[in-house]
């Protein structure tokens, strides 16, 4: 059963040249290690996810052109407004939804930009639905 009984009283072989690994070294060099850099990363944002951005009709598009020519008229008054936005992912296809709320402070027609009074900058491309408060409500 014992094989190695026929060894076990022979004196341990020594290096003449060199010294015995130390105990803390030794642990070392079995220690795990990430044989993969960034797979732990590439993993999680292979399983993040996101929404595709759905087309809009021609009725939501109509209502949308309403609601924003509504309230660049009401620029003056600097309306509080809710807008739907869609936000695309830098990183993978498709993007998040997104609600912004504030109030309207300008539209520049040459970058075609949204400005709100709290510092948001929204693309007029990304918006895909604005509610306007009433007029009470910014009064």
């Amino acid at each position: 059963m014992d094989s190695y009984a026929d060894i076990m009283q022979h004196p341990r072989h020594m290096l003449q040249h060199h010294q015995p690994m130390r105990n803390s070294s030794r642990a070392a060099q079995f220690s795990a290690f990430a044989a993969l850099t960034g797979f732990d990363e590439e993993l999680s944002e292979t399983a993040r996810l996101t929404s595709p951005r759905a087309a809009m009709s021609e009725d939501e598009l109509a209502a949308l052109d309403t609601a924003f020519q509504q309230m660049l008229s009401l620029a003056a008054e600097q309306p509080a407004v809710t807008l739907t936005c869609f936000q695309p992912d830098a990183r993978k296809a498709g993007g998040a939804y997104v609600t912004c709320t504030g109030r309207f402070r300008h539209y520049d027609s040459a970058e075609k930009m949204l400005y709100l009074t709290n510092g948001l900058r929204i693309p007029v491309q990304n918006i895909c639905g604005i509610t306007l408060a009433s007029p009470a409500e910014y009064e």
